[in-house]
């Protein structure tokens, strides 16, 4: 490589040279928290100890590195140490400090901990461009009184005493000017003189700046001048040392250009008719790349080269042509030509079939093309992922809190109701008792119009923890709040505000308030709905609920437990369970002599409806079943969640065998025309199951009646006592729901694992799950498909099972959100479209849209996952019957072998065993002579013939 020779610079002093007087290094000053000594900073480095100051850097003939092979670049020689003794002693003649600080102005040292205490670290609070701070003197004073002679202001206390102003100035000095690393102004004067130096004269004027034209001098071509470059070059090149290996391959001059005939025969038929080379990895060798070190020097060619084009005016030009026609003689000896007609009439056929084909449809349209944009839009066959659709929070109401129930909205499309709660444990409630009284407990009810603002609020005496529209009266709400009580709103006189799309919409356009200064303040605000009832508290659940839901509207239950036909049509009486051990019934019935009150109630503020105002704090349960355990322990079971057999909108049982028709009330009369009648004109109703499954905190599941039974001992109608009870879970119970298809399926989901049972098969589930990585929090069966279901987990992820795909994993596991899902609930908003809403504990409720492989169900699902059911029933039936003949095997087993150790005869005595011992050894010796006798081992001796 060349080295090209620089321009000459300015010369400057050498490194062991004297500096300039003007460039000398500050001193150096002492860190902050040892003595007020200064300290010398370290050789070559100069940084001024806590300060941030650096010395000066050296000249640039010392900065300068030196070129390879030069003298002055090795280290260690003997010149290089003396420059850099010269350098330490110049450095420690330049910290002397300049000159006596003035009278008004005092220097002091300041420790860490005072700067601390002050806040006026060196390099943080103040540096060399800021180093002013004004401390008041009441703050001195007080350090002094705490902190007494360690004090760092103790020596000036009756300076700072006498200070006439209130607040003392406090300068870093960044460059050791009177010795210390502070001084502070005594006096007024002072503080002004360095707040405010005086300008100097001519120091406003701007100089003119000096004009400076830079001129390209190319630089000139020069001998070259070897620096051992050309040497590092040769090393790097590659040169070919050892010798190329020859090789000579020769062939018989008869064979060339012969023929060659190939042919095919078995590998088998001759040795090594076949050798398959195969790659393998061989661990004994391996080639490591190692790091190179070579060098390249290119240079670019220079080439000059000219281009150019040539350019074309642009010109308008057109052209002309005749068509190409028949003359009068061809065109007659054309239509007079039997050829023609031939054609014609053999092509006329054809050719109007082509003409009515495209006309019918169009031959040029590709249908695969046409599928695949069909399928590439969300919500066909080929997508099979829940996509965001909606999502609600309220910063105000639900920030910070946990949804603990959500339920949709029956007759009107796109409403949806969420309950928040506070998100603290029993401990922590005690705790804060205030703070939670004084938040206010709300039900939210949401609009797919409006995400940001809730259409109406409903405020609860306590957290409500589950609550449920009216099936038949969506008007009408029924909760549960934290506490065990019962609560019911009314919102008839709010529904067209739900009705109304957009938000603040008037049914009719008011002139009046559309002028300005007429416009009505509380029509953009949410109203807050106050419950019209609640239960007695001496009544209710002892902790609180975890389940409510609505009997049908085609049954209603007495004080015993009977089912009679419920004749109004109107859901009245509500089902509770709380982990007090007890399931109450309640009847939101008036009672006999009861007028409804339609006219405005006076004293009214809160303009609460007077619906239930006939239950008001004195409302108590219908019916009362504890749940006493089955193992003979003492103790009830604690119930989270309740299933009964019925269903709204199933009046199959009612309507059977009924013969007469009685009249039916409209639903907006609920309120005013529900009378409790007498018990000769209600029939009972005896088809209509009374057993219920219960979940229970622990785990279990519990098969109870709530029919009332004779007690044997004292004769009276008392609770009977659950018919069995399973335990498969390992925690509470979150999720006990029956299939919309099947009323004997129900789905049981808690804790680790999720089960699905048959009623009436008591030894098992048909279906349970593998213990999952997270717990499951909820569950829900889809509303069109007979064999999905979906589960929520702690970890924020959904899990949608098919059954009729796989059952030993989820068909599909999408991550919704980084909380803890509490609820969820897929809901038909139309044949074509499905919402899941999913609700977390951090207050968000998230809508998502299902695809359509998930709503749309196959023509026979309903028949195969009954086929499904059907078999796991004959499975188990099967497992029990093996189960049960194994006992009996068993049984009969552990008889014979007492049969036979009964009739076993007495042992022999010794004498009679030897005895027996000794003839089968004298057999063996016989049998092994006569055997060695035949092999011709032993010869026996002839016997010798008698003498005559």
């Amino acid at each position: 490589m060349a080295d090209d020779e620089k321009p000459e610079q300015p010369t400057e002093p050498e490194a062991g040279g004297t500096p300039d007087k003007g460039r000398s290094s500050p001193p150096s000053r002492p860190k902050s928290g040892s003595s007020g000594k200064a300290r010398s900073p370290s050789p070559g480095k100069g940084s001024r100890a806590g300060s941030g100051r650096k010395t000066p850097k050296s000249p640039p003939a010392q900065r300068r590195s030196s070129k390879p092979g030069s003298p002055k670049a090795r280290k260690g020689s003997p010149k290089g140490k003396k420059r850099e003794s010269e350098q330490r002693e110049t450095s420690a003649h330049d910290g002397e400090h300049e000159g006596p600080p003035p009278d008004d102005i005092t220097p002091l040292f300041l420790s860490s901990k005072t700067q601390d205490i002050f806040n006026i670290k060196v390099d943080e609070d103040l540096t060399g461009d800021e180093p002013h701070k004004l401390v008041p003197k009441e703050d001195l004073i007080q350090d002094m009184k705490m902190r007494a002679a360690i004090s760092d202001f103790h020596p000036l206390k009756q300076a700072i005493l006498d200070y006439p102003a209130e607040e003392i100035l406090l300068v870093y000095d960044y460059d050791f000017k009177y010795g210390q690393n502070f001084y502070m102004a005594m006096t007024e004067e002072a503080k002004e003189r360095i707040l405010h130096p005086p300008e100097e004269e001519g120091e406003g004027e701007a100089e003119p700046e000096e004009e400076i034209i830079y001129r390209y001098i190319p630089p000139e071509s020069k001998e070259w001048v070897s620096q051992g470059s050309e040497f590092e070059v040769e090393e790097e090149k590659v040169v070919e040392t050892r010798d190329k290996a020859m090789f000579k391959i020769s062939r018989v001059r008869r064979e060339f250009g012969a023929p060659i005939n190939f042919g095919d025969r078995n590998s088998g038929d001759a040795k090594d008719g076949y050798i398959e080379c195969a790659h393998y990895e061989d661990k004994s060798f391996s080639i490591k790349k190692l790091e190179k070190d070579f060098g390249i020097q290119a240079i670019p060619e220079l080439i000059e080269n000219g281009s150019q084009t040539e350019w074309k005016h642009p010109r308008n030009a057109s052209t002309q042509y005749m068509p190409r026609e028949f003359t009068e003689e061809e065109k007659e000896v054309l239509s007079t030509s039997k050829s023609l007609e031939i054609f014609v009439t053999a092509v006329a056929p054809r050719f109007e079939l082509a003409l009515q084909q495209n006309e019918i449809m169009d031959v040029f349209f590709d249908d695969w093309k046409a599928l695949a944009e069909e399928d590439s839009t969300f919500g066909c066959k080929s997508d099979n992922h829940l996509k965001e659709y909606q999502s609600f929070t309220d910063l105000q109401f639900s920030k910070e809190k946990t949804i603990t129930a959500v339920d949709w909205h029956p007759s009107i499309k796109g409403v949806i109701a969420v309950a928040c709660a506070e998100r603290l444990s029993f401990d922590e409630r005690v705790d804060n008792a205030s703070k939670v009284l004084m938040t206010p407990s709300l039900i939210l009810v949401w609009s797919f119009t409006d995400p940001i603002h809730p259409q109406l609020l409903l405020e609860a005496p306590d957290d409500i923890m589950c609550f449920k529209f009216n099936p038949v009266d969506p008007n009408i709400i029924a909760g549960g709040c934290i506490n065990g009580q019962v609560v019911l709103w009314d919102i008839t006189r709010w529904a067209d505000r739900l009705k109304n799309t957009p938000r603040g919409k008037q049914t009719k356009k008011n002139t009046m308030m559309s002028l300005p200064g007429f416009e009505d303040e509380n029509s953009q605000e949410t109203p807050i709905i106050r419950y019209c009832a609640v239960a007695a508290i001496e009544h209710c659940h002892k902790t609180a609920i975890t389940d409510l839901q609505w009997l049908p509207d085609h049954i209603e239950i007495n004080r015993v437990g009977v089912v009679y036909e419920n004749k109004v049509k109107a859901c009245t009486q509500i089902l509770t369970c709380a982990t007090d051990g007890s399931v109450l019934l309640w009847d939101t019935k008036p009672p006999k002599g009861h007028t409804h009150i339609t006219s405005e109630v006076p004293n009214n503020p809160f303009q609460i409806p007077t619906t239930f105002k006939h239950l008001d704090l004195t409302w108590k349960p219908l019916l009362r079943l504890p749940l006493a355990r089955l193992d003979g322990a003492s103790g009830e079971y604690g119930p989270t969640r309740i299933s009964i057999k019925e269903k709204q909108g199933d009046r199959s049982i009612v309507e059977k065998g009924k013969n007469d028709k009685t009249d039916v009330l409209s639903s907006t009369q609920l309120t005013s025309s529900i009378r409790t009648g007498s018990a000769k004109d209600k029939r009972q109703v005896d088809n209509v199951s009374s057993m219920f499954y219960v979940g229970t905190e622990d785990g279990e599941l519990v098969y109870c009646d709530w029919k009332y039974d004779k007690d044997p001992d004292s004769g009276r109608l008392a609770p009977q006592r659950p018919a069995w009870s399973k335990l498969l879970h390992d925690s509470t119970i979150n999720t006990l729901q029956r299939s919309p298809f099947f009323k004997d399926i129900i789905l049981v989901v808690g804790g680790w694992n999720f089960s699905i049972w048959k009623e009436g098969v008591e030894t098992g589930p048909l279906l349970i799950s593998s213990a999952s990585q997270k717990k499951l929090s909820a569950g829900h069966w889809s509303p069109s498909r007979a064999g999905v279901f979906y589960i929520a987990k702690a970890d924020g992820n959904v899990d949608v099972w098919d059954i009729l795909d796989r059952t030993h994993e989820p068909s599909l596991t999408q991550n919704v959100t980084a909380a803890s899902i509490t609820s969820i609930f897929p809901w038909a908003v139309s044949s074509k479209q499905h919402l899941l809403a999913i609700a977390d504990s951090i207050g968000t409720l998230h809508i998502l849209e299902v695809p359509w492989n998930l709503r749309h169900a196959s023509s026979n699902e309903i028949t195969s996952v009954s086929n499904y059911f059907d078999r796991e029933v004959k499975r188990i039936d099967f497992v029990n019957e093996r189960k049960e003949f194994r006992v009996v095997d068993k049984r009969k087993k552990d008889a014979d072998d007492a049969l036979k150790q009964a009739g076993k005869p007495p042992e022999p005595d010794e004498a009679e065993v030897n005895m027996k011992l000794k003839m089968a050894y004298d057999d063996y010796e016989e049998m092994a002579k006569k055997y060695l006798e035949e092999l011709g081992v032993i010869q026996t001796e002839e016997e010798p013939l008698p003498e005559v």
